[in-house]
């Protein structure tokens, strides 16, 4: 590939660095977590956890939440730059505060069954989930405030105007993963209430407000503004 080339590509794709630079941030400091919050945390726990069914099938939706985000992030990516910044902005403020509350506030649950009431393909799933990750750090639930950060971003971004099926098919989906945290007892109530806080707080930032349109402006008045001679 030629320098001419690789310069394309790069002016081109740029702004997937932040994306790339964040992810092997946020790995890093998530799989030390991991590893270091075994004893010694909060048990975090509502009454209202021991009224919810346990019901296996939601591994599913649990699951799909992976591609959910990754799908929304991806053809913002590709379709309208800052409409994709705005969805970094609200992921990466959510997630680092996440990571924060973990590290100052070490954290956990007893919610899961300790022996699945059934033998099913789900059940098979749910225990393979549970050997790899851990009943700890969970509050607040990224699983619940990353779905609503995509479902709001396709609700926002105008490259997806009209297309009403698809925000239904997003609403559903977003539900039914915000629901499986609290069916299969990977998550609190107080985790999903939370989150719900968290994610609120940062639509009015990234899209009442407008932080990005904001930020641009302000810049661009800093850099016209004309220097005083004395």
């Amino acid at each position: 590939m030629t320098k001419q080339a690789l310069k394309y590509y790069y002016e081109k794709y740029k702004h997937a660095i932040p994306l790339l630079l964040y992810g092997i941030l946020y790995l890093t400091w998530f799989v030390y977590l991991e590893r270091k919050v075994t004893k010694d945390y909060t048990i975090i726990h509502v009454a209202l956890d021991d009224r919810i069914p346990f019901c296996e099938a939601f591994v599913i939706p649990y699951f799909l939440w992976f591609a959910y985000v990754s799908a929304v992030v991806v053809y913002l990516f590709f379709k309208d730059k800052d409409d994709y910044y705005r969805t970094c902005i609200f992921l990466f403020t959510g997630m680092t505060i996440f990571l924060i509350i973990s590290t100052l506030f070490p954290n956990g649950q007893h919610l899961r069954p300790r022996v699945m009431p059934r033998d099913n393909i789900f059940t098979w799933m749910l225990t393979f989930l549970y050997s790899t990750d851990t009943p700890t750090n969970l509050w607040p639930s990224i699983h619940v405030y990353n779905s609503l950060a995509a479902h709001f971003a396709l609700m926002k971004t105008k490259s997806l105007s009209g297309r009403k099926w698809l925000l239904t098919a997003s609403f559903i989906l977003c539900i039914s993963i915000i629901l499986s945290t609290m069916f299969i007892k990977q998550h609190s109530v107080f985790d999903v209430v939370t989150a719900f806080i968290m994610a609120a707080v940062m639509y009015g930032i990234v899209y009442k407000y407008d932080i990005l349109t904001a930020h641009r402006t302000h810049k661009n008045k800093a850099g016209t503004r004309t220097p005083q001679i004395n």
